[in-house]
């Protein structure tokens, strides 16, 4: 078959979604990806050996064009408007290059900051114990 047969090529919507979000991920200030439930079911993901890069992105992919939705946690104390801007910069460079699509829409959603030290587990329930008694 030559360089030149003819033919469709058909890109799933979790290729893209993957592609989003190891770019996404490689961003310097975003400390995870998806809101609280879907780094929870990530997180035991992880605890088996598996991993979801198209975690917390929703996308939607047309014949030429795709679009995406990201959640994003950022590292204090850094800008959240800047990591955004970077995250969909790199999101729409890496759907453009990798995949092949023109980029219509990247939407951005900041659902956390991430404090370093700061553990929600027991710390909180220990400081709120110590203030009552």
């Amino acid at each position: 078959m030559s360089s030149d047969a003819a033919g469709t090529t058909q890109i799933a919507d979790g290729v893209v979604a993957k592609v989003a979000g190891i770019a996404a991920r490689q961003v310097p200030g975003v400390h995870s990806i998806g809101g609280g439930a879907s780094r929870a079911v990530g997180a035991l993901r992880n605890a088996v050996g598996q991993q979801d890069h198209g975690q917390g992105v929703k996308v939607e992919v047309g014949e030429t064009q795709a679009a995406a939705d990201l959640s994003i946690v950022v590292d204090y104390p850094l800008s959240v408007q800047k990591v955004a801007d970077d995250v969909r910069r790199a999101v729409a460079d890496a759907i453009t290059q990798l995949v092949g699509l023109e980029v219509v829409e990247i939407n951005i959603e900041v659902s956390d900051i991430f404090i370093a030290g700061q553990d929600d587990d027991d710390k909180g329930d220990k400081a709120d114990a110590q203030r009552v008694q």
